[in-house]
């Protein structure tokens, strides 16, 4: 890319909006899972009685698995949130400011 091209889309006030709106959403959803995983770590360090409670009186499942599951399934729902967001509202800035680019040129 050329110089010129590229202070014309870092000028774009689209631009300006996606940059801001992706990155303080990406930053949201990475603080919300690394409170559940350091939530989860630090209850293995500080509370482990807590984490190897069992499940039932004869089996040898403690609550710690499908606390462990749940976090897993969090990840994967708000990776399909950002994904979902990425391809929506993001991809429509996105080609807003080639179409305003293109325009300019």
């Amino acid at each position: 890319m050329n110089d010129e091209l590229v202070q014309k889309i870092r000028s774009n006030p689209k631009y300006k909006e996606l940059v801001s709106k992706r990155t303080s959403f990406a930053v949201k959803l990475g603080i919300f899972v690394l409170a559940i995983f350091y939530t989860y770590i630090l209850t293995i360090a500080f509370n482990p009685t807590f984490l190897g409670t069992k499940l039932g009186d004869e089996g040898v499942m403690t609550i710690a698995f499908p606390i462990a599951a749940g976090i897993i399934i969090v990840s994967f729902i708000t990776t399909l949130i950002y994904v979902r967001r990425a391809n929506g509202e993001f991809e429509d800035l996105t080609n807003a400011i080639k179409d305003d680019v293109k325009d300019e040129l």
